[in-house]
C-alpha cells in the first residue's frame, strides 16, 4: 500500500440511512441495494472515483473515494453526481437516503438488522458481546476523514495537532439533537451514545480522546495491548482484529499510514461535509507547522481537558464556552473565554490562505458560522423543544423529509 507524506492526500467517508421513502422508516436493505448495483451479491461497488459500501447495520450505507484524492475541490461534485446517479434504483425500491447523524424516530431494539453476508461472522461476535441492538451501534452516521502519515515522526506530529482539534469538531459538525422522538440533552447525541457504545470493554474507546502517544511502538504496547487483552476471552470465535477494534475519536491506522478522525456527525449535503473535512485539516496541518505552539508543547496537552471540552461542545455545540487557557493558547489566542462557533471563525478566517479551503469549498462553513450548526437548525425547525420533550411525529417527519431533500438538491437546511 503507497505511504503518504503529510497533507498530500485526503480520505473522507459518509454514512447515510436507507429510508422507506415515503415513512422515511429505516430500511434494512442495503444488500439488496448494492446487489443492484453490481449486479450481483456483494459488500462494496466501486462506481469510477467513489464506492459504495455496507456497514455493520443493514439501513446504512457509506459513501467514500475510492482512492486517496490530492484535495478537496472536486469531492462535493463526486459526491453529489454519485448520489444523483443512485436515485433511479432507490426509486425502483421506494427509498431515500437519509442524512444526519441519528434516525430521529427509529427504535434500535426490534428496527436493526445487522449486515447478513460477508463478514457476518464478525458483526454477529461484536452483538454477542455489546449488545449492536442499540443507538450507539446502530444509529451513528458519522463522516469520517483520513490524514496521511509517513514514519513516527510524521505521525508524533499529526498525532499531537489531531488530539486538540478534535474536542472542536461537535461545534461545526453537531447534527443529531433527536433521537426515539425526543429532544436529547446533547445536540450531537451521535456522540454520547458513540462514547458509550463499548461500555463493556472500555480499552476499546479509551477516554474517546487518544492518549499522548507519539509513536508505534508505545502505540501497540498501550492501546492495541490491552484491546487484544480484554477481548480475547470474549472473542470465542476468534473473529476479531484488535487494529479495527480501537474505537477512539480519532485511531492510528499504521497499515495504511493514516489518522481516521471520527467525530464528525455526518451533514445534510455533501459540500458541508467536505468544507468541514477541509477546514479541520488546514487548521490540523497549522499546529503541525507549529504556527501558535510547538510540536513539544502540543504532546504534552493531557486527554482529561481535552475529553471535558469535548463534552461541553458534545452538548452545546457552537455556543459552547471554552475558557481552558491554555487549549486557546494552542490556537493563537489569549485565556479569555470564548464560544465554539467564534473560535471556528477565528480559525475559518485564518486558514483562508491555505489551498485546501478555497472560498468555493468553504462556503458551507460560513452558513454554520452564521446559522448555527445543523443540530440546532433542526431543533429551531421542530420548535425548540425541551430536553426530552417528545416531538409530535408529523412535525418530525417534515423535517427530516426537507433534509432528504437537501441531500439530493445540494443545498443547506434552513429552519
Amino acid at each position: 500500500m503507497a505511504q503518504y507524506n503529510l497533507f498530500e492526500v485526503f480520505g473522507v467517508e459518509l454514512e447515510y440511512m436507507l429510508v422507506d421513502a415515503e415513512t422515511l422508516d429505516v430500511r434494512p436493505v442495503a444488500d439488496e441495494l448494492l446487489a443492484c448495483l453490481a449486479g450481483q451479491p456483494t459488500s462494496d461497488v466501486q462506481l469510477g472515483d467513489v464506492t459504495w459500501s455496507n456497514e455493520l447495520a443493514s439501513h446504512v450505507i457509506e459513501l467514500k473515494t475510492s482512492e486517496p484524492s490530492s484535495g478537496f475541490s472536486q469531492l462535493p461534485g463526486l459526491f453529489s453526481d454519485a448520489i444523483n446517479a443512485l436515485q433511479p434504483t432507490l426509486r425502483q425500491q421506494h427509498l431515500r437516503l437519509l442524512p444526519s447523524a441519528m434516525h430521529p424516530w427509529m427504535d434500535p431494539r426490534t428496527q436493526t438488522r445487522l449486515w447478513p453476508h460477508e463478514n457476518a461472522e464478525i458483526y454477529q461476535a461484536f452483538h454477542r458481546i455489546f449488545n449492536c441492538f442499540t443507538h450507539g451501534w446502530a444509529n451513528v452516521q458519522s463522516v469520517h476523514l483520513n490524514l496521511p502519515f509517513h514514519g513516527d515522526e510524521q505521525f508524533r506530529r499529526l498525532h499531537a495537532a489531531v488530539r486538540l482539534v478534535l474536542p472542536l469538531l461537535p461545534a461545526l459538525a453537531a447534527s443529531s439533537p433527536m433521537f426515539d422522538g425526543r429532544a436529547g440533552r446533547q445536540l450531537d447525541s451521535r456522540l454520547v451514545h458513540y462514547i458509550g457504545h463499548c461500555a463493556r470493554v472500555p480499552s476499546l474507546t479509551g477516554n474517546v480522546i487518544p492518549e499522548p502517544i507519539y509513536d508505534q511502538s508505545t502505540y501497540r504496547r498501550l492501546v492495541f495491548g490491552p484491546i487484544e487483552a480484554d477481548i480475547t476471552p470474549l472473542d470465542s470465535d476468534e473473529v476479531m482484529d484488535v487494529e479495527f477494534l480501537n474505537a477512539r475519536g480519532a485511531i492510528a491506522r499504521f497499515d495504511r499510514g493514516s489518522v481516521e478522525l471520527r467525530l464528525m456527525d455526518v451533514q445534510e449535503y455533501p459540500a458541508a461535509d467536505v468544507a468541514i473535512c477541509a477546514v479541520v485539516s488546514a487548521v490540523t496541518q497549522m499546529l503541525v507547522e507549529q504556527t501558535w505552539s510547538t510540536t513539544e508543547d502540543q504532546c504534552q496537552f493531557a486527554s482529561e481537558p481535552l475529553r471535558q471540552i469535548l463534552d461541553l461542545t458534545a452538548r452545546d455545540a457552537e455556543q459552547a464556552v471554552l475558557e481552558h487557557t491554555d487549549y486557546l493558547r494552542h490556537f493563537g489566542l489569549a485565556g479569555t473565554p470564548i464560544a465554539a462557533g467564534e473560535l471556528w471563525s477565528v480559525l475559518v478566517e485564518r486558514s483562508s490562505g491555505a489551498k485546501m479551503v478555497s472560498a468555493a469549498i468553504v462556503s458551507p462553513v460560513q452558513t454554520i458560522l452564521t446559522r448555527g450548526t445543523l443540530a440546532r437548525r433542526i431543533h429551531q425547525s421542530l420548535g425548540s423543544p425541551a430536553v426530552g420533550a417528545p416531538v409530535d411525529r408529523q412535525l418530525l417527519h417534515a423535517a427530516y423529509q426537507r433534509l432528504s431533500d437537501c441531500l439530493l438538491q445540494g443545498v443547506p437546511f434552513l429552519p
